[in-house]
């Protein structure tokens, strides 16, 4: 394995006990976070997608475990939910940072977006450890769950290891000169969505004043 020294930035955390473990690491990560647990589970699944592209570990391989950790995961986490349920995550969420309050918003955010969401939730940072608990805890039968979450993993890993792989440690570059045009990007973001707010109110008064004026006046009865 390569010295923690060619993982700089985030990654450089994982490195040590990805050096030491390697694919077991991966799987065991990534497979705690997907059932609730806040670990580091694509951070490492980035680093040895790094390590795959330098030649110290087999990407097939990496993706592999990685999809098959992040579906068990997941599906553990699904009977968690189902078995438990909020009483189970009540008393215990609090030893691994899952408070009733960040459950409830999990919840709600689920509910809103439907079956969906299992697809998507994979990219997004708290759903992807709550994922399989909460539609445990909402009663989602297992196998809408099992094919939604199959093809969240699967886009999951598929995007992290292939930018990981042909960008190596460039990605760190590019993810930390991002991470300083971050605000300026979500000002421009803001302005852009204020204006087309403006005009589009513009437009609608405008088209209800034109209505307004072409209405036929009604003649006073005598």
């Amino acid at each position: 394995m390569p010295p923690s020294a060619e993982l700089p930035g985030f990654l450089h955390s994982v490195a040590p006990i990805l050096d030491r473990w390697g694919y077991l690491a991966l799987a065991a990560v990534i497979g705690v976070e997907s059932f609730g647990v806040p670990a580091p589970g694509q951070t490492i699944m980035v680093a040895a997608s790094i390590y795959a592209g330098a030649g110290r570990m087999n990407i097939y391989v990496v993706a592999l475990i990685s999809f098959i950790a992040a579906v068990i995961g997941d599906n553990i986490g699904y009977w968690i939910g189902l078995r438990g349920g909020r009483r189970v995550v009540h008393r215990w969420g609090k030893y691994i940072f899952v408070t009733p309050e960040r459950l409830e918003k999990a919840e709600q955010f689920f509910a809103r977006r439907g079956n969906r969401i299992i697809v998507v939730a994979r990219f997004i940072d708290g759903l992807r450890q709550l994922n399989g608990v909460i539609a445990g805890i909402t009663k989602m039968p297992w196998k809408t769950f099992t094919i939604y979450n199959a093809i969240g993993a699967a886009l999951w890993v598929g995007w992290w290891t292939t930018v990981s792989y042909l960008l190596g440690a460039n990605l760190v570059t590019i993810i930390e000169h991002a991470h300083r045009y971050m605000w300026p990007a979500i000002g421009l973001g803001v302005v852009v969505v204020g204006a087309y707010i403006a005009l589009h109110v513009r437009h609608i008064r405008r088209r209800r004043a034109r209505a307004t004026a072409a209405a036929p006046i009604e003649e006073n009865p005598v």
